[in-house]
């Protein structure tokens, strides 16, 4: 692994003088580095950070991914990391015409990644230098603790999807202002809320009451004047707010955080290690969930600006009909399943385009006759300012939810495909199952990442220091393989007996014969108990 070259420097230093003009945001300094496919294959368990700690999956995922190169050899153009600075990997035979597209792709996800405010917790260190710290530690501990550091290692890796990642990323979107208002704060979320239970009519008109105080007085006074008022509608306000003032406040935590600040066995001194061990796979699934949760729309994004920006940059004469070659491979969208890149691209010259004529306006809402809707053109010119306030604001499931519908499913010739047994040729056949937007977005929401809502119910601990564990379901069942060695791990983190309440199929009722229904599914609440490493379950 070597820096790229000076030659191959100055294409890139010329995409960014390209890129900037354009509008997109970056920190002065990248680093490039030429790697070779093998060298990918090891970085790759990795998440491609040099840095990370060692652990055994990895050098398993390596020798798998060895083993499919060696029957199935790719040749991937880039990756690229979030980090400060920026690191990216390319191979050493790609031609100039190439780097100019692939530099454009990676500068478009640099953008994604310091633009979008789901990264906001990743943007004030560099994780690679914090990987590096974290992986002598752990080198650290095994020199001294063997392979009891591979265990928590494990044990808390099986957790990992449960981090509270939004619970973490609101302490950076907060306001400075709204932290000092704890009354405010109080008000609005807990006393109109749960103690008046109000319409949200009145919520939102005591939100405007407030809004109109604060742009007549100012901040302070503002606030002031609005709780004159309110103190007046509601003589008991004053008192709970105090009353909430000395309650012990309450911190979210998600599970290896509870598990750390309350487990007895953990805060023992001879095991206090393991506190740090835990940390370390923490603060990395934290680094990584904003990724997990913006695949669509961070490879839509870099490859809308690949295209783009290609395409109007005079180095590439000569080389239209081979990008054509390489783009097409990497943006085509497939008839079954899906491609990240295709979807996300196209839906962002999709809402580009309607930016553009105005279709995201009051007036265009009011028309109902689909002809004078397709010929609505109010040319705004906005386009370019709406899909980077989009970049800047949303992650893939509100960009789902709030774009993909019928006029974009249409355009693309979308459609849900199913699959059915062909009885006389005995073979699997694909078909066209729906071509209804709702059916196509929520195929789309099936495939994106939702990791369990576990909480811990400290009023259910009924025998003893069991920790009791709540799944609050979704219409996603756990994964059974994994449900009694994730268990196995908690009670050896936790010291004491683990319970997880859930919920399992108990049948599945097939539509009636010629119906296109979907199968009526029963679920039923379940308790699964480990003790001293025996699992037990049984239904509620």
């Amino acid at each position: 692994m070597e820096l790229i070259n000076q030659h191959t420097k100055e294409i890139m230093e010329g995409c960014k003088e390209r890129a900037r003009e354009a509008g997109l945001r970056f920190d002065d300094e990248t680093l490039e580095y030429i790697v070779s496919n093998r060298d990918l294959l090891e970085l790759s368990p990795k998440i491609m950070i040099p840095t990370l700690y060692d652990y055994w999956v990895h050098d398993v995922e390596v020798l798998k991914e060895k083993g499919k190169y060696e029957l199935y050899p790719g040749n991937p153009y880039e990756t690229v990391i979030n980090t400060r600075p920026a690191i990216s990997f390319y191979n050493d035979n790609n031609p100039d015409w190439l780097n100019v597209m692939i530099f454009y792709h990676v500068l478009g996800h640099i953008d994604f990644f310091q633009s979008n405010l789901y990264f906001r917790h990743t943007w004030d260190y560099d994780f690679t230098g914090q990987a590096l710290s974290d992986k002598r530690l752990i080198a650290r501990l095994r020199s001294e603790k063997g392979r009891w550091v591979d265990y928590v290692i494990e044990f808390v890796r099986g957790l990992d999807n449960l981090v509270g990642y939004y619970d973490e990323l609101s302490r950076f979107h907060r306001s400075p202002s709204d932290r000092r208002s704890k009354r405010l704060d109080f008000y609005f979320d807990v006393f109109l809320q749960s103690e008046k239970k109000v319409k949200i009519s009145e919520y939102i008109k005591e939100i405007e009451r407030y809004n109109e105080n604060v742009k007549e007085y100012g901040e302070n006074l503002g606030e002031q004047s609005f709780f004159s008022d309110v103190e007046k509608k509601h003589p008991e306000f004053d008192a709970l707010y105090k009353k909430n003032l000395e309650d012990k406040p309450r911190r979210k935590s998600d599970l290896i955080q509870f598990l750390m600040e309350n487990s007895e066995f953990l805060n023992k001194e001879e095991n206090r290690w393991m506190k740090s061990v835990m940390q370390v796979v923490r603060k990395t699934s934290l680094f990584f969930q904003p990724q997990i949760r913006s695949k669509i729309m961070n490879e839509g994004w870099a490859s809308y600006w690949h295209e783009t920006l290609f395409l109007q940059d005079d180095r590439i004469k000569g080389h239209e009909v081979d990008f054509a070659r390489v783009n097409a491979n990497v943006t085509a969208m497939p008839r079954v399943g899906l491609n990240p890149y295709a979807l996300g691209m196209r839906l962002f010259y999709f809402l580009e385009e309607l930016a553009d004529k105005g279709k995201y306006s009051f007036d265009f809402r009011k028309i109902a006759d689909a002809d004078e809707r397709e010929l609505f053109d109010a040319k705004t010119g906005q386009g370019k300012e709406f899909i980077f306030k989009v970049r800047e604001n949303l992650c893939d499931f509100i960009f789902i939810n709030t774009f993909v519908d019928q006029d974009f499913v249409t355009r693309n010739n979308l459609f849900v495909a199913g699959q059915r047994l062909n009885q006389q040729r005995m073979v699997w056949e694909y078909y066209v199952k729906s071509r209804k937007a709702e059916d196509y977005r929520k195929m789309l929401m099936d495939s994106l990442y939702h990791p369990p809502y576990i909480t811990i119910d400290t009023e259910k601990n009924t025998s003893g220091n069991t920790l009791y564990l709540v799944h609050h379901f979704e219409e996603k069942p756990l994964v059974k393989e994994f449900i009694a060695n994730t268990m196995m791990g908690i009670e050896y983190l936790w010291g004491y007996p683990v319970q997880l309440e859930t919920s399992e199929v108990v049948s599945v009722s097939a539509p009636p014969e010629g119906e296109d229904k979907e199968p009526e599914v029963k679920w039923q609440r379940v308790i699964y108990t480990i003790n001293k490493r025996k699992l037990s379950r049984r239904t509620i």
